[in-house]
């Protein structure tokens, strides 16, 4: 089966509100993001989140799912010719992958979210075989 939610985020006016607000509530445990203005909720066991601070005025306070897809250029493309809209064009989200976000027909939105392609791996080098010690040659003992 495809196409599974993988993240759910809060997107508010008030990130520290909303922190104590859910902490108070459930046994989320919440992480700061370094050098990002954003948060990681981890909830244990399902899908996790995140909360940020609204991206624009007009945006509403509201959770948004993201389901994953393997390329969200093509599925804002897919989404757009079935009778979506696009709201947020592809964003690359660094090393991490990228995301997208519609809304459907009906007016619910829905984010897309392309994990990012691991770097390859740097190929180990194999060590050098180990010498083997000469052997040693028979011959007439000189005792």
């Amino acid at each position: 089966m495809g196409n599974p939610f993988v993240h759910v985020e809060l997107s508010t006016d008030d990130v520290d509100v909303a922190k104590k607000f859910y902490k108070a509530v459930f046994d989320w445990k919440m992480s700061d993001m370094t050098g990002q203005d954003y948060t990681m909720i981890n909830v244990g066991k399902g899908v996790g989140g995140g909360l940020t601070k609204k991206m624009m005025p007009e945006q509403p306070t509201a959770w948004l799912p993201y389901v994953t897809v393997d390329d969200v250029k093509k599925a804002l493309v897919k989404a757009t010719k079935a009778g979506g809209k696009i709201v947020a064009d592809y964003t690359p989200i660094g090393e991490m992958g990228a995301i997208g976000v519609f809304v459907d027909p009906t007016g619910a939105a829905l984010g897309v979210w392309e994990m990012g392609k691991p770097a390859p791996k740097a190929a180990k080098k194999k060590a050098a075989p180990k010498k083997k010690a000469a052997p040693k040659k028979k011959g007439k003992s000189t005792r």
